[in-house]
């Protein structure tokens, strides 16, 4: 199943759930694509694909600049994984294509 295409997604966080948009474009292993937030859109980086299995990073700087780190399945139109937010630990992440 190609992760490619539109997501929607929560993730749990220390602030509570918070929801974000990705847009996501593989190519043999890598992964590259945007991720929106309230606070606004970056692009990811260290995107990688291995079978169903995704993993990448964004940077974000609102509530605080952090780098969140990704990596998760994808299970036909589901995704779900853990996002690592530095020094604070790692928060679970689902959703769903757009």
């Amino acid at each position: 199943m190609s992760v490619d295409g539109n997501w929607n997604i929560t993730m749990n966080t220390p602030m509570g759930e918070r929801q974000a948009t990705l847009t996501l474009k593989s190519s043999g292993s890598t992964l590259t694509g945007t991720q929106a937030a309230e606070a606004g859109s970056a692009e990811i980086t260290d995107g990688k694909v291995d079978g169903n299995k995704v993993s990448w990073k964004v940077s974000i700087t609102n509530p605080m600049p952090l780098t969140l780190d990704f990596s998760g399945v994808v299970n036909g139109d589901a995704i779900e994984g853990k996002m690592g937010v530095g020094f604070m630990g790692s928060f679970p992440f689902s959703g769903s294509r757009a």
